[in-house]
């Protein structure tokens, strides 16, 4: 019965045998883990022979295993009475994502809702400090951000993102790490020349002297969605305020049941 109940993981990273029963103290020895040689096989087993649960490959990981939560996505939905979804806005540099996005979490967050933005500047100071601006590196920019993005909805949060995201491509694959209808991409259509004359980084004006190269709009290409779920578009002079833009977020929201468990 006990030699049942012990675990061997086998791996090719360093292994342990836990010993059940054993009274918890300081050191690691006395805990009842002991060290020992890991075995080639990547699978759990044990000490009889007979296959555990099984490990697996993602990537470049190996030997991983998913660990399922005893508390749900519903259970948290319930928790938060509301439902985590992403908001995805997509547009050119000075279209106003940042600005929209901090609206709709201000009047979300005065009706007791809880979300969270993962701005494409903000993200650069931490996760994503150690990529550039190259076609690649961008990529690798959206799917990381997709991928926490995913996390967030996963706990019931609405999560909102603020990336020109420029590529159909990579907005499509962060599309495709959600649930149907979980993924709420809205484009800010607005003009270049519109963004241009706005460039409250001044990066338009870098990228036009050629100080700043695949610059999106200028020399990289900013691809729009043909079938996004929200449009809010620049109408000659007169544009929609932050807060009516923000206000076309949250009655999508709303009428689609995020706003409640």
């Amino acid at each position: 019965m006990i030699a049942n109940s012990l675990l061997l993981f086998a791996s090719p990273k360093l292994g342990f045998v836990c010993f059940p029963g054993v009274s918890p103290i300081t050191s690691v020895k006395s805990r009842g883990f002991l060290r020992i040689k890991a075995m080639e096989d990547s699978q759990t087993m044990n000490l009889n022979g007979h296959p555990g649960s099984q490990v697996t490959t993602v990537g470049k990981s190996t030997d991983i295993k998913w660990h399922k939560c005893p508390v749900g996505k519903v259970e948290r939905q319930n928790l938060l009475k509301q439902k985590g979804c992403v908001v995805w806005i997509t547009g050119l540099s000075g279209s106003g994502k940042s600005t929209v996005a901090a609206a709709v979490t201000h009047t979300l967050y005065e009706r007791g809702k809880l979300t969270y933005i993962l701005d494409g500047d903000n993200v650069r100071h931490g996760l994503n400090s150690d990529l550039s601006f190259k076609a690649e590196d961008r990529a690798e920019n959206i799917r990381r951000v997709g991928e926490v993005a995913k996390l967030f909805a996963d706990a019931g949060v609405i999560c909102i993102t603020s990336l020109i995201s420029p590529y159909k491509r990579d907005r499509d694959a962060c599309r495709a790490l959600l649930p149907d209808g979980e993924f709420i991409e809205v484009f800010m259509d607005v003009p270049l020349e519109v963004c241009e004359a706005r460039d409250p980084k001044g990066l338009y004006k870098l990228a036009r002297t050629g100080m700043i190269k695949g610059f999106t709009g200028i020399d990289d290409p900013y691809e729009p969605p043909s079938e996004c779920e929200i449009v809010l578009k620049y109408n000659g002079e007169i544009c929609a305020s932050p807060d009516e833009m923000a206000a076309e977020v949250i009655s999508y929201l709303e009428e689609r049941g995020y706003l409640h468990a």
